[in-house]
């Protein structure tokens, strides 16, 4: 249909009107549609900001406060006192009494190596002592024997020299024999490696029935009296490195304990590009060798304005804040551009935009826009952000 014929109709008909009765009727439908709109106000129109109830807020005067500028790195805690464990003996491992994070006594039995050899050999030496006695027994008679006999002329100096150098000899042998008996048995102990001091076991990397060398390294025994944290600072942070900056540490528990770096290396590691840096630190049970953990180390702390990670909005890469500001008797929320630094636990450190004294608004900022009057109220009392 065509959206032009209802027009045509509705004129077309008007002409059968009389002249007089159709011209008011048309000013009577020109002054309805105007009583019914007119009283409109154009689309998107508010009320005057003067009539808006002020919306509750929380706020916050900002002030400079000490602030830490600081760095975080993962270190590695590692015993002061580590013992290598490794044998003394060869052979076939057929025993492994413990396994890492065991704590241990000195003189403790860690692991036990095959030792039928051993034990043979010392027994056949055992079994020879008696024969080798008798021999000095033997000996000792005869030259006795040949003593008494030239006491009394019936024997010559030449029989007592023989006898006196056949005793010597067995005893030398009888001697020689005691030692290699105490040697074997000694050797045949290190079978039972035992732990030389007490601590805690680290890693086991043996099992049992491996064959084993006086080269192989079964695990290691740290003392926890004593630990360092090891970090590796990247070489362009090196020129602000020094002995005694502060650092905290943080256990996976959430423990944190604040010491001050020991030992900064004078050299670089060539493979990762790192600085060595250690701190010493008390043993405590958060704390365990090869553990790691998030350090912080504080390169300085200077004064600085800070607002809440909230109270900021972020909007095409900027940074902005809500300033509440005295406007006509009551306050305005006025939108800022700031400059934001490093973040300091859940709040930005703000470079530039801000005045100690001024009042930001940390709550209800999705609420309120540019100039809508706010009312401060105590924290809690917002509703909401």
């Amino acid at each position: 249909m065509n959206p032009r014929t209802p027009v045509k109709t509705v004129v077309s008909s008007y002409r059968h009107l009389p002249r007089p009765i159709g011209a008011a009727f048309l000013f009577a439908l020109v002054a309805a549609a105007a009583a019914c709109g007119g009283s409109q106000p154009p689309a998107g129109a508010g009320a005057p900001p003067g009539g808006m109830p002020p919306m509750p807020v929380e706020a916050m005067v900002v002030a400079p406060k000490p602030v830490a500028q600081s760095s975080e790195f993962v270190g590695t805690v590692k015993s002061r006192q580590s013992t290598r464990i490794q044998p003394q003996a060869e052979g076939f491992l057929t025993k492994i009494s413990v396994k890492s994070g065991d704590r241990v006594s000195a003189g403790q039995t860690l692991f036990e190596i095959d030792s039928a050899s051993q034990q043979a050999l010392v027994a056949n030496l055992e079994s020879v002592r008696s024969a080798r006695a008798a021999d000095v027994t033997l000996a000792k008679q005869r030259a006795d024997r040949a003593k008494a006999l030239l006491a009394v002329g019936a024997g010559t100096q030449q029989d007592l020299e023989a006898a006196t150098s056949a005793l010597q000899t067995a005893e030398a042998a009888a001697k020689s024999l005691e030692e290699q008996i105490r040697q074997q048995r000694n050797e045949l102990s290190y079978y039972h490696v035992k732990a030389p001091t007490a601590g805690v076991v680290g890693d086991v990397p043996v099992r049992q029935g491996d064959r084993v060398t006086r080269g192989t390294e079964l695990t290691t025994i740290d003392t926890n009296a004593g630990l360092e944290i090891y970090i590796g600072v990247p070489v362009q942070q090196a020129p602000q490195l020094k002995v005694g900056l502060p650092i905290e540490i943080e256990s996976d528990s959430g423990v944190v304990t604040r010491e001050k770096v020991s030992f900064v290396s004078p050299s670089v590691d060539d493979t990762t590009q790192t600085v060595l840096v250690k701190a010493a630190v008390v043993a405590t049970k958060n704390l365990r060798t090869d553990q790691f953990v998030r350090t912080k180390i504080v390169w300085s702390t200077s004064p600085a304005i800070t607002v809440p990670i909230t109270a900021v909005l972020r909007i095409n890469g900027q940074y902005f804040v809500y300033v509440a500001t005295s406007e006509r008797g009551g306050l305005s929320a006025h939108q800022r551009q700031i400059k934001v630094g490093p973040v300091v636990g859940n709040d930005y450190v703000v470079a530039e935009g801000l005045t100690a004294g001024e009042q930001v608004i940390v709550s209800g900022i999705q609420k309120i826009g540019e100039g809508a009057p706010v009312q401060i109220v105590p924290a809690g009392a917002a509703g909401g952000k």
